[in-house]
């Protein structure tokens, strides 16, 4: 019963000043938001992987340029991140060379690209080109709709469409043998890809639907005549020990390369890899989104010493009438965690609204989400930065003296 009477003095108090207690709140909204929707990208992103490790299945594994170590029980330890950023060691002839190894059912490279690609009266900049072959469709489990996939033995300027780019650019249901423009060069379509809901999360993270297909002697016409070979997929044949014959692959690979500048990694071991870099990277994004909120605690703690100071007759009448230090104590922490309350649950909302506005605007390849944890967290966060910047305002207000503040109703 006392809460609730701390509570409706609170709320009686916070109204008698609307416009500052709104400007507090905002403040807190914003850093709750920022902090909200970076950790609902993350999630977003790492569920969009397990989706994709899921469709690929046990059997496929994934050669990547840069050094893997591991520990003693042979699992992951760390990884070379930044060797995806410089020049890739794979080469045309590891292709082959993984693609002959005994227990390999298939392999297919993944060049990345990006450029414009324009079709009927439409064009869509800064397109996601991937160089393959024709084997992609088997290792990452994608369906041809309709068409057929890129193929060495059809003419080099063939292109295959994911299904959102395709309605996009030809509105027509029969797209096979339209042409399209990609960076500046025409290509036929020659198929369309089956819509997916889930990423290619072992290649980077980049949207099926809306990318352009070529092969990889067009990338690399694309590209100055070189292959920049991202990974190399493959999936192990029926009844093959995946394990086995990743050794397989590296040993063959370390002998071409004479060194270990590549990683033969599993899906999902690629899951623990990939989600670790975007462990890593939501984490120092939110370090950075918390300074916002840090300026709305600040916020919340000068508006309550300026409520203190103004109500200091309020007070002393209070304790004139027997209130106790603790009750004066309460009364103002109430007003403090009941705005980062209010703040903390409008922020989550701004963060659900942000991350639609981010879906659709910039077309990411998966959808950021606000799981319970992460509301929870952010619930727990704003009701934290209330107390602690309450507090002091609160212990301040519950030390007056009402002998002085009772002066101050002369």
């Amino acid at each position: 019963m006392m809460w609730l009477s701390d509570i409706r003095i609170a709320v009686a108090s916070l109204k008698a000043t609307r416009v500052r207690t709104f400007l507090t709140i905002f403040g807190i909204i914003i850093g709750v938001a920022s902090v909200t929707l970076v950790l609902a990208l993350g999630e977003g992103a790492k569920h969009s992987i397990k989706s994709q490790v899921a469709l690929a299945g046990g059997d496929v594994a994934t050669v990547r340029p840069g050094k893997l170590s591991r520990d003693q029980q042979g699992d992951v330890t760390g990884y070379d991140i930044l060797a995806n950023f410089n020049a890739s060691t794979l080469t045309e002839n590891d292709i082959q060379v993984v693609s002959t190894t005994p227990g390999v059912a298939a392999a297919t490279p993944v060049m990345g690209l990006r450029g414009s690609v324009s079709g009927g009266k439409h064009t869509i900049e800064d397109t996601q080109i991937v160089a393959t072959n024709s084997a992609l469709p088997q290792v990452l489990s994608q369906r041809v709709k309709t068409g057929e996939f890129v193929n060495p033995d059809i003419n080099r300027n063939t292109v295959v469409l994911g299904d959102t780019i395709a309605n996009l650019l030809l509105d027509s249901d029969q797209t096979t043998g339209q042409q399209v423009t990609i960076r500046g060069a025409t290509y036929t379509v020659i198929g369309v890809l089956a819509h997916s809901d889930t990423p290619l999360a072992l290649n980077g993270l980049f949207d099926s639907n809306m990318a352009a297909y070529v092969s990889l002697d067009a990338g690399k016409a694309m590209n100055q005549g070189l292959a920049q070979i991202q990974t190399i997929n493959f999936r192990a044949k029926d009844g093959s020990d995946l394990e086995a014959v990743k050794r397989a692959v590296t040993a063959r690979l370390r002998a071409e390369h004479k060194a270990d500048d590549f990683a033969v990694i599993s899906s999902r071991e690629a899951l623990s890899v990939t989600e670790g870099i975007f462990n890593l990277i939501t984490k120092y994004t939110a370090g950075v989104a918390a300074i916002s909120l840090l300026v709305g605690g600040i916020g919340v703690m000068n508006i309550m010493l300026v409520a203190v100071t103004e109500r200091t007759r309020e007070i002393g009448i209070r304790k004139a009438v027997g209130a106790t230090n603790g009750q004066i104590l309460r009364q103002f922490l109430t007003e403090a965690i009941i705005m980062s309350l209010v703040g903390g649950l409008a922020g989550v909302g701004l963060a659900g609204l942000g991350a639609f506005a981010i879906t659709f605007l910039f077309a990411l390849p998966f959808t950021p989400i606000v799981t319970w944890g992460i509301f929870g967290a952010a619930i727990s966060v704003s009701l934290f930065v209330g107390v602690l910047f309450g507090i002091f305002p609160a212990i301040r207000a519950a030390r007056k003296d009402p002998i002085v503040a009772l002066r101050q109703l002369q």
